[in-house]
């Protein structure tokens, strides 16, 4: 089999969490494309199944909508569950789900912080923990993480420490999960998008005026797209990448490079 053949992801089965739009809706049609199985997982469960249609339509896989709550551990527990159940095993997944919460350090509550860290880094380590104990036990499997570039640098000029904080977290707890389970086939690896031009992001006034300094500070002039981060993922899922992990891969037009 060449090269490209291997990339294809036909039989393996996957999910992908905040899924319903953005980033992750973009990598659960990206996996299809390839042939995946999947699973769109959201707290929105209507907006998650008219992504879970669109992708059964226009890929011919199998694509099924899943409500969870992804800081809660019986929700994450049972939503795994149903994935092996309905899908018909587990080969990789995409933690992606992630809020962001901007507020001065000085005027930040500590439900604030409480609430930022569990979106973002204490439901990584359930996604994570629980899909890879059924991976460890079922052959191996692939384990992608959301980080961001602001695990590497602080974004300005908007206050998110919060978030910063925990999307570094991610990617030590990334790469913690590699050295743990490197020799038992299950690889974990992260991805750190910069500015990323969702629908979401473009169509919010209150961030024009960020769209518009963080352009004038990016080294290509532009936000990322979604659809460029997809390609990544595609690759850690599938059986290329098979000495790939521990790793974080920045795709953000070389912001952080200053």
């Amino acid at each position: 089999m060449g090269i490209v053949e291997k990339m294809r992801l036909d039989g393996k089965k996957g999910f992908v969490t905040g899924a319903a739009r953005g980033i992750g809706k973009c990598t659960a049609m990206a996996f299809a494309e390839a042939g995946a199985d999947i699973a769109v997982v959201d707290m929105d469960i209507e907006e998650a199944k008219r992504t879970a249609e669109e992708i059964a339509a226009a890929t011919g896989v199998k694509a099924i909508a899943i409500r969870c709550d992804v800081t809660d551990e019986a929700q994450v527990q049972a939503m795994v569950d149903q994935v092996v159940a309905e899908l018909g095993g587990l080969d990789f997944c995409h933690a992606n789900a992630g809020i962001c919460i901007n507020a001065p350090a000085d005027e930040m509550t500590y439900a604030q912080w409480k609430k930022n860290l569990s979106v973002n880094l204490d439901s990584v380590f359930l996604t994570d923990t629980i899909a890879g104990k059924y991976m460890l036990a079922h052959g191996g499997g692939s384990i992608i993480n959301t980080a961001s570039m602001s695990a590497h640098i602080v974004n300005v000029p908007q206050p998110q420490c919060a978030y910063n904080a925990s999307k570094a977290g991610v990617i030590q707890l990334t790469k913690s999960l590699a050295i743990e389970w490197a020799k038992r086939n299950v690889r974990v690896n992260s991805i750190s998008p910069g500015y990323i031009g969702t629908d979401l992001t473009l169509s919010s006034p209150t961030l024009k005026p960020l769209i518009e300094k963080w352009n004038a500070m990016a080294p290509m002039g532009r936000l990322g797209k979604p659809e460029e981060l997809a390609s990544i993922c595609v690759y850690l899922a599938g059986d290329t990448s098979t000495f790939t992990t521990g790793a974080d891969f920045g795709l953000d037009g070389a912001f952080t490079c200053f």
